[in-house]
C-alpha cells in the first residue's frame, strides 16, 4: 500500500522537526497509543491498541529514524506485530518545507500487512490507514501550533480544558472536520503498529 499527503502547520520548521522527534508529542498523536518509549536517539518502541474492521488487537512495534537531515527531512522505518491479528511493516519519507511562518509537512508511506489484517482487504486497510494518519496529523498540528507548553500530556490536558474550542479552522472548515480529517514519525507508527 502507498499513502501520501500534506499538512500545513502554523509553526517554524525547526519546531515541527523537534516535535516529530518528541515522544510526548507523538504519544498524544498516535491513535490507540498505550505506550511509546525512546530506546535510543533514533529508535522507539510502542504498544498500540486498535480495531481495524472486525480485527481488534494490541500491536507491539519498533520505529527507527534514518536518513536524518535536520530540520528538512528524514525516513521512518517501522514494523509491528499483533500476534494472530497479523503484522505490518513499512517506511515513510517526511519532508518539511518553510512557507513563510508556516511549515508544509509532506509524507509518502509504503507499507505491507500480513496475517488476518491482509485478509480484510485493501479497501478497508487503506481507508483505516488514511483515517488514522489524518487523525495523527490533525492532532500533531494542533499540539505543535499550541506551542511547547502543550507538548507533555498533562500540560496539554490543562491547556485543552482552559482554552475555548474554536468553531472553525482555516477556510471555514468546522473544527470537528479538521480534527477528523487531517507522523511524521508517528504516521508509520500508526500504520506499522496497526
Amino acid at each position: 500500500m502507498e499513502l501520501n499527503g500534506q499538512q500545513t502547520i502554523k509553526a517554524s520548521r525547526d519546531a515541527v522537526y523537534e516535535a516529530l522527534n518528541n515522544v510526548d508529542v507523538l504519544k498524544q498523536c498516535v491513535p490507540g497509543c498505550e505506550s511509546l518509549e525512546k530506546t535510543s536517539d533514533t529508535e522507539m518502541s510502542a504498544v498500540v491498541a486498535l480495531k481495524i474492521g472486525p480485527v481488534k488487537a494490541k500491536f507491539n512495534g519498533a520505529v527507527t529514524l534514518t536518513n536524518l537531515n535536520a530540520p528538512e527531512s528524514y525516513t521512518i522505518v517501522g514494523e509491528g506485530s499483533g500476534g494472530a491479528a497479523g503484522f505490518a511493516k513499512g517506511s515513510a519519507d517526511v519532508t518539511l518545507s518553510e512557507q513563510g511562518d508556516e511549515t508544509l509537512l509532506d509524507y509518502q508511506v509504503k507499507a505491507d500487512v500480513g496475517g488476518k489484517l491482509a485478509q480484510l482487504g485493501n479497501r478497508l486497510i487503506d481507508s483505516t490507514a488514511k483515517k488514522l494518519s489524518n487523525e495523527f496529523f490533525v492532532k500533531f498540528g494542533e499540539i505543535v501550533e499550541a506551542g511547547p507548553e502543550a507538548w507533555t500530556e498533562d500540560e496539554a490536558e490543562e491547556a485543552k480544558e482552559a482554552a475555548p474550542a474554536p468553531a472553525a479552522a482555516e477556510g471555514g472548515i468546522p473544527r470537528w472536520v479538521w480534527i477528523a480529517a487531517a507522523t511524521a514519525a508517528a504516521l508509520i507508527a500508526v500504520y506499522a503498529l496497526s
